[in-house]
């Protein structure tokens, strides 16, 4: 059994969890948002958002209390 690869879309954005690419968002602002409900329901999860035009990644960490 061969496990499909998903790759980086032409653009907009999108979430890799455990560095596997997950789900797409048209903005920034979407694709962090559901980045920081995704960390706050699993905050053992590794989460990046991913620019898919500048080919940039940035990890998503919980706010300090």
């Amino acid at each position: 059994m061969v496990a499909s690869t998903r790759r980086l879309p032409a653009s907009g954005y999108v979430l890799a969890v455990d560095g596997q690419l997950k789900t797409e968002f048209a903005t920034r602002e979407g694709a962090w948002a559901g980045a920081q409900e995704l960390k706050k329901r699993r905050p053992m999860l590794q989460v990046r958002v991913n620019d898919a035009m500048t080919k940039d990644s940035e990890e998503v960490s919980l706010p300090v209390a």
